[in-house]
């Protein structure tokens, strides 16, 4: 049995270890899965010890940076990015990515060719603006701040920034903010007069399922997509390179499936 933990400031409400310990079981492998909230000041003892004693690891936020001094190599999308997910024998990894994209592909939503405007250009942010320049969407995109804009339109071009969000017409709005979750619950990155000019709301937060940014959206009769897919589908990936597994993207959509109908039905 393979054992895997992931690190997080808060990841006592993740859905990571059932999500992992099906995938895994749908994989033909199982695994022990713990979920650790580390403080800045517990991370470098924790990050050793899953190093010398776990088969693998996953990092969300806020440490997918602070874990690459520890590792021997970062490979694929977390050199691009200069992010961490996902890591195997001191090699770190990047899925969020793809598992963005999957979860697109799955809702039958192609970037290609279509406007759309990205609120967040930090960590998360970073990554869905890449793959969607890459996918020939036109990008636009905002950030409070003005360095994380910064940086997304030096490194990856492409990217209209904005200093302030206006009624225009997107094909896509995808709020990668993090506001609607946790302390901000409740609470929307934009209202309804920039929603009502959208045709598909999307949220990568997945806890609650609905945010006021996908409520109203709903409201205003548009389609809207919640994180859980990007969610399942960046673990689904994660999985596949702890096995050396090739993923296999019908094969991750009917897991997916299967895993809701056990833990959402």
């Amino acid at each position: 049995m393979l054992k895997m933990a992931v690190i997080g400031k808060d990841v006592s409400k993740s859905d990571s270890a059932k999500m992992h310990t099906f995938d895994m079981k749908g994989l033909g492998s199982e695994c022990s899965y713990e979920l650790l909230s580390v403080t800045q000041e517990e991370l470098d003892g924790v990050v050793k010890k899953l190093i010398a004693e776990y088969d693998a690891f996953n990092v969300t936020i806020p440490y997918k940076l602070d874990v690459i001094p520890y590792l021997k190599e970062i490979v694929g999308d977390a050199q691009t990015f200069g992010a961490v997910n996902v890591v195997k024998d001191r090699i770190g990894y990047n899925t969020d990515g793809v598992g963005f994209m999957l979860m697109l592909e799955n809702n039958g939503i192609d970037p290609a060719g279509k406007r759309v405007l990205v609120l967040g250009a930090g960590g998360a942010g970073r990554s869905v603006i890449k793959k969607l320049i890459d996918a020939g969407a036109e990008v636009f995109a905002y950030d409070l701040k003005a360095e994380n804009l910064q940086n997304v339109c030096s490194e990856f071009g492409k990217v209209t920034p904005l200093t302030s969000v206006e009624p225009a017409d997107y094909d896509l709005i995808i709020n990668v903010t993090g506001v609607g979750m946790h302390k901000t619950e409740g609470i929307s990155p934009v209202g309804a007069e920039i929603l009502s000019r959208c045709s598909v709301a999307v949220d990568l937060i997945y806890t609650p399922r609905k945010s006021e940014f996908l409520r109203i959206a709903e409201s205003l009769g548009k389609p809207i997509v919640n994180g859980e897919g990007m969610l399942y589908y960046q673990a689904y990936y994660g999985d596949c390179i702890v096995l050396g597994k090739k993923p296999d993207a019908a094969e991750a959509k009917r897991l997916f499936e299967e895993y809701k109908k056990i833990y959402r039905d």
